[in-house]
């Protein structure tokens, strides 16, 4: 049975993409490599090839940029189609990949980067956080509980609160791990550690909220 979530309306096509795509492109390299205040809208169309007129016409300011840029690194590496699992596909192949694309995207470099900025800015730029967290964990969040509220509907989960469970099946896969890499103690994962982390996480998950589970349960 299928329980994707609708895919939402496509936005209207930019001016133009290539130069949209170029602005995105420095935005993600300069901001997790100079910090938010380390980086201006000239230094960004300079890298992007474009002026600085040019970067205006498709972003209104550097906060809009920046919210856009943590967008577009989610969606490279957790895209909203990852979310949408194919009719056929178990609910525990659909966990998996929703959380192997979380595994790379909190364990890629430019992630890491922008999340040890906003913890060193923690409580002195608001602002900047509530963009970041709307822009990241939020959609990511929205997204999971989506999955969870139509697995739910189609019988493959019984999930009381799946708001709570998106964040727990998330916090899960974090796990100690992330909190390591974040503080520079540890390296990242490697490859089979990630896949070992994720098969563990997934049968927790599935223990706790298998439909089949909790009917076996109630006997």
């Amino acid at each position: 049975m299928n329980f994707s979530p609708p895919r939402p309306v496509a936005p209207g096509r930019p001016k133009d993409p290539e130069k949209r795509a170029a602005i995105l492109d420095a935005a993600m390299r300069l901001f997790p490599a100079r910090g938010y205040d380390g980086v201006s809208m000239d230094a960004i169309a300079q890298q992007a090839g474009v002026s600085k007129l040019t970067v205006y016409s498709h972003f209104d300011d550097k906060e809009s940029l920046f919210a856009a840029a943590v967008t577009t690194c989610c969606e490279e590496l957790l895209p909203h189609g990852v979310f949408e699992p194919a009719g056929d596909q178990s609910v525990r192949a659909a966990l998996t990949a929703i959380a192997q694309g979380f595994t790379e995207l909190i364990m890629d470099e430019r992630a890491i980067k922008l999340h040890q900025i906003m913890i060193a800015q923690a409580g002195q730029k608001p602002r900047l956080t509530e963009i970041f967290f709307g822009a990241g964990p939020r959609r990511t969040l929205d997204e999971m509980e989506t999955f969870l509220r139509q697995a739910a509907a189609a019988g493959a989960l019984d999930v009381p609160n799946p708001a709570h469970a998106a964040a727990h099946f998330f916090c899960l896969l974090k796990g100690i791990r992330h909190m390591s890499v974040l503080v520079g103690m540890c390296p990242l994962p490697t490859l089979e550690e990630r896949r070992e982390h994720i098969e563990e996480v997934v049968d927790i998950f599935l223990r706790a909220f298998s439909a089949k589970a909790c009917i076996e349960d109630a006997r």
